[in-house]
């Protein structure tokens, strides 16, 4: 009987797994009509990479400013 109930246990957590699974695995298909619309939305890499080389002079010129004021 407790092998039974055990056995039963197994079976009703393996089918909560696997029906998270298939909802995992769904959500991260992208949807057919809405996949062109998504990546029109995206940046060009090349306007990325011009902000993060912006803050990065940014960065730069804060921490020299900060240098140089700690030393006067």
């Amino acid at each position: 009987m407790r092998a039974a109930l055990s056995l039963l246990a197994l079976v009703i957590v393996a089918a909560i797994v696997l029906s998270l699974a298939k909802k995992q695995a769904t959500a991260l298909k992208p949807a057919a009509p809405g996949a062109a619309a998504a990546s029109a939305a995206l940046p060009a890499p090349q306007a990325v990479g011009q902000q993060v080389q912006g803050s990065l002079d940014e960065a730069a010129r804060r921490a020299a400013e900060a240098a140089a004021s700690a030393t006067q």
